[in-house]
């Protein structure tokens, strides 16, 4: 059997991603091997914008997934965040692994204890609205950049908000000074989780299906409905985090402005219907519609 090729962005993260695939793979078959197809994605080539203002969801994953669909790969691994809430067509996700810690993460500083009038750093208007609603008296600046061009920034700043997860899987835990409990800072959709694409109808997706965990897919698929019937992307301030509890899917979802200064929530089973929830209470309203 020829190496599966495995599309990636370039960056630490990413690749560390890939390689995490590429084992789950060979443990579950040693006659798989993985060889890495780095793709430079728009979100990589500009820095210096916010994500919302290059095109939300789609600037991390449009260029690897293309190389899956014209041949250069045979799948593509993505953070499940970056992924817009409708697949690709051509692709589906085959795959979602284990999902790790979605919370986000403060580094610096834990946030009770930062001043008031606080100068913090990230690159999400949802960690910032959240963020802003918790402690009205913050002040935020973009951030960009991998993590470690992150982490150095932080000195920087009274605390940088990333992602927990990244910076477990890249051995950098000891910077967290508090991950943010998500009743203060609910996750992203699809955070910490990973999704991997293949071409539809090839035989690969039953290779992918052995690392595939059912309840990491369940909960990603309720919060990827849950954001579809938004209509929203990285330019909304909108959260939905779903977990299993005794066997049943439980997801929040949350709309917010970004000054923070308005919080909608709802809880429910079926990430559609707690989203037309918010919009039917106060979400159209607030997203201008």
């Amino acid at each position: 059997m020829r190496p599966l090729r495995a599309a990636t962005r370039g960056s630490p993260l990413a690749r560390w991603q890939a390689e995490h695939v590429a084992a789950l793979l060979g443990a579950a078959d040693p006659s798989i091997t993985v060889e890495l197809v780095v793709v430079e994605t728009q979100g990589d080539r500009q820095l210096d914008r916010p994500i919302w203002e290059i095109g939300g969801k789609g600037v991390f994953v449009k260029e690897v997934q293309a190389a899956v669909l014209d041949g250069r790969a045979d799948l593509a691994v993505h953070s499940a965040k970056d992924l817009p809430s409708l697949s690709a067509p051509g692709l589906v996700i085959a795959a979602v692994p284990e999902r790790a810690d979605a919370r986000d993460a403060l580094v610096g500083c834990r946030l009770a204890d930062l001043p008031v009038g606080a100068e913090v750093a990230t690159g999400s208007l949802r960690r910032q609205s959240q963020l802003a609603a918790a402690r009205p008296d913050l002040r935020f600046v973009g951030l960009r950049g991998n993590m470690h061009t992150r982490l150095a920034q932080a000195a920087d700043h009274s605390a940088i908000v990333v992602a927990a997860a990244a910076l477990d899987r890249l051995g950098l835990a000891e910077h967290i000074a508090e991950r943010i409990p998500t009743d203060v800072v609910l996750p992203q959709v699809g955070q910490a989780a990973l999704a991997i694409e293949c071409r539809a109808g090839e035989s690969l997706a039953d290779v992918l299906a052995a690392i595939e965990h059912a309840d990491s897919r369940r909960c990603v698929e309720v919060e990827r409905a849950f954001l579809a019937e938004l209509g929203g992307d990285c330019s909304l301030p909108a959260a939905g985090y779903a977990t299993i509890s005794g066997g049943e899917v439980t997801i929040e979802g949350r709309l917010l402005s970004v000054d923070g200064g308005t919080v909608l929530r709802q809880t429910g089973r079926d990430g559609a219907a707690v989203a037309r929830h918010l919009l039917a209470h106060g979400g159209h309203e607030l997203l201008g519609r």
